[in-house]
C-alpha cells in the first residue's frame, strides 16, 4: 500500500503479519508469484515466504521426478506383502470388517503415563487401534513416533501413526519411517500437516519437501524395498498406508482431485475430518466410492459449546450444524453440554455405521469413559 504522512515522514503502516495474511489470500485466489516493493522489509518477506511454503509445499515436483525415473523393472518385480499380512488393521481392511479407532494426543511434556493409561482403557473397551497425531495444530509435544512406540510396546494395542511433511525433509522422513518400522509400527496416516502459523510458533520454518501425496509415494517405495533415490533398503517394509479426507472442504473439486492422487499413489484407507453433518458425509461418500478404498468417519464428542464454536471457526472442514449448536446453547451447564456432545456422537455413529467402513473417535482430554458410552450403539 501507499505510505502515510506522519509528522512530516512517510511511514508504511502495513505490518509483516498483515502482509503475510494477504499473501495467503492472493495465493488461494490463484496468484503464482508474490513479492513486495517500496516499504517492504526483510521481515515482511519472511512472513510471505512462510505463507508460500505452507500453501504450496516445495520440492513436490522434484520428488515426483525421482519416483517416476526410478520405476524400473527391478523395483516392480519386488513382491509387496499382502495387506492382510501387514497388521491386524490391514487384515480387517482386507476382509471388509468395520474398524473402530480412537485418537489420543501426545502429552506436552515427556511423561507418557496418562496417554498409556488411556490407551490401555481403549484396548479394554475393544478399540482396534489408537491414532497418534503428529504435532497437531502445529504444536510441540512428545514426538508421535516415540508415543506410538511406547503404546505399541507397553499396552499391546495397534497404533496408527500420523505422519506429516511439515517438520522434516525427505531424508528425515525416510529415516523416521525406517525407524518406525524397526520399532514395530505398521500403520501410517500420511498428512501434509498444519502450517506453523496456526500454532504457538508462527514464524517457525515449515519444510514441506513433500505433501501427503508424496508421503504415500515414499512409503509405497519403502514397501517395495527402495528409497526415493533408488537405493535398496534390503527387505521391504510392510506399512498399511492411510490418508485424510475432508468432506467439508471449501473447494470440494480440489479435495476430490487430491484424494484421487492419494489413491493412485497407493493409499489403502482414508480418515475424514470430524463430521457433524450426515448429509455432507453422504455427498462426499458418493463422490469417493469409485476410488474403492475404505473410509473411516471422524467422530468428535463435543466437550462444550465453546468446543463446538472452536470446531466451527478454527478447524478447516468441520461444520457443526445450527441444530446441534442450539441444543448446546440450551443445555444450561458444562455437564449438560458434555452429555449432549456424547449424545450427538452416539447419534452420528449410529447413522454413519452403514455409510462408511469404520470410525475414528476423538478422545477430548483423554476421557475414555465417554468413548465407552458412544461405542455402545454398535455393540463394541
Amino acid at each position: 500500500g501507499l505510505p502515510k504522512m506522519v509528522g512530516g515522514r512517510s511511514i508504511y503502516l502495513c505490518n509483516p503479519e498483515y502482509f503475510g495474511e494477504y499473501a495467503r489470500r492472493f495465493i488461494q485466489l490463484g496468484v503464482h508469484i508474490v513479492g513486495g516493493c517500496c516499504g517492504t522489509t526483510p521481515e515482511h518477506i519472511k512472513w510471505v515466504a512462510n505463507t508460500v511454503k505452507s500453501l504450496t509445499p516445495g520440492g513436490k515436483k522434484a520428488v515426483y521426478e525421482i519416483i517416476q525415473k526410478s520405476e524400473n523393472e527391478e523395483i516392480n518385480a519386488v513382491k509387496v506383502i499382502p495387506l492382510e499380512e501387514r497388521s491386524a488393521l490391514g487384515k480387517k481392511l482386507a476382509l471388509g470388517q468395520f474398524v473402530v479407532t480412537a485418537e489420543l494426543t501426545a502429552p506436552k511434556g515427556f511423561d507418557p503415563t496418562k496417554v498409556l493409561k488411556s490407551a490401555q482403557e481403549l484396548k479394554e473397551i475393544g478399540v482396534d487401534a489408537v491414532n497418534i497425531p503428529d504435532g497437531p495444530r502445529a504444536s510441540a509435544r512428545l514426538c508421535s513416533l516415540a508415543t506410538a512406540s511406547l503404546i505399541n510396546e507397553k499396552v499391546g494395542i495397534e497404533v496408527n501413526l500420523h505422519f506429516c511433511g511439515r517438520d522434516r525433509n525427505i531424508i528425515g522422513l525416510q529415516s523416521d519411517m525406517l525407524g518406525a518400522y524397526a520399532l514395530g509400527l505398521r500403520n501410517v496416516l500420511c498428512i501434509t500437516g498444519d502450517p506453523p502459523k496456526v500454532g504457538n510458533y508462527p514464524q517457525a520454518t515449515a519444510v514441506f519437501d513433500v505433501d501427503s501425496i508424496g508421503l504415500v509415494q515414499m512409503i509405497q517405495r519403502l514397501n517395495r524395498g527402495y528409497d526415493l533415490a533408488n537405493n535398496s533398503i534390503g527387505k521391504p517394509t510392510a506399512f498399511v498406508c492411510g490418508v485424510g479426507l475432508n468432506p467439508g472442504a471449501i473447494d470440494m473439486e480440489l479435495e476430490i482431485s487430491r484424494f484421487e492422487q492419494k489413491v493412485r499413489a497407493g493409499a489403502e484407507f482414508a480418515v475424514t475430518q470430524p463430521v457433524f453433518d450426515i448429509e455432507l458425509l453422504q455427498k462426499c461418500m458418493e463422490r469417493v466410492k469409485r476410488f474403492g478404498i475404505p473410509v473411516f468417519a471422524g467422530i468428535w464428542p463435543l466437550a462444550s459449546l465453546k468446543n463446538a464454536e472452536f470446531m466451527n471457526n478454527e478447524v478447516p472442514g468441520a461444520s457443526v450444524p445450527n441444530l446441534i449448536m442450539e441444543r448446546l446453547r440450551k443445555a444450561g451447564s458444562i455437564e449438560a453440554e458434555r452429555e449432549i456432545g456424547i449424545a450427538v456422537a452416539r447419534e452420528m455413529l449410529a447413522e454413519v455405521k452403514n455409510i462408511v467402513n469404520g470410525v475414528q473417535l476423538s478422545v477430548p482430554f483423554g476421557k475414555t469413559e465417554n468413548i465407552r458410552k458412544i461405542v455402545d450403539v454398535i455393540g463394541l
